[in-house]
């Protein structure tokens, strides 16, 4: 059984939620990675911001990104996987969601980050169809 622990990429970089988003851009530029977990100063996870965030809701509604903080990026609670939780489940909650990317938690830690081709790649073939469907529609 394929476990988030297997299939993650370990170490996540956080952004903090005072960092401004252009400082989150710069960060996502240099680590070549489209999402972020956003951290808090109590260092739990606030959320994610991604490329298409910061594209669509600072920029595309003309928000300095210089002024504007991560943290208002943040919605509600963040969606999470277990790192022992298997492909399917990760499957599931990717769908579910329609998110591409996951913060995998070891218990309150952040671990790493799991993206939807490591699962495709997890997945047997018909599955990874089925997830990379579920994302695209609407």
């Amino acid at each position: 059984m394929t476990i988030a622990r297997d299939i993650m990429t370990p170490g996540a970089d956080c952004a903090s939620a005072e960092d401004s988003v252009l400082d989150a851009a710069h960060k996502l530029t240099d680590l070549h990675v489209g999402a972020l977990p956003i951290c808090g100063a109590d260092n739990r996870l606030k959320g994610v911001v991604t490329d298409r965030d910061i594209v669509v809701k600072v920029l595309g509604q003309g928000k300095d990104p210089a002024r504007t903080k991560v943290g208002e990026l943040a919605q509600g609670e963040a969606v999470t996987i277990g790192a022992d939780d298997d492909a399917e489940e990760i499957f599931t909650t990717m769908s579910h969601h329609k998110v591409r990317r996951l913060p995998v938690i070891d218990g309150h830690d952040l671990v790493g980050m799991v993206a939807v081709a490591d699962v495709a790649r997890a997945l047997p073939h018909p599955e990874a169809g089925d997830l990379l469907e579920a994302l695209s529609s609407d």
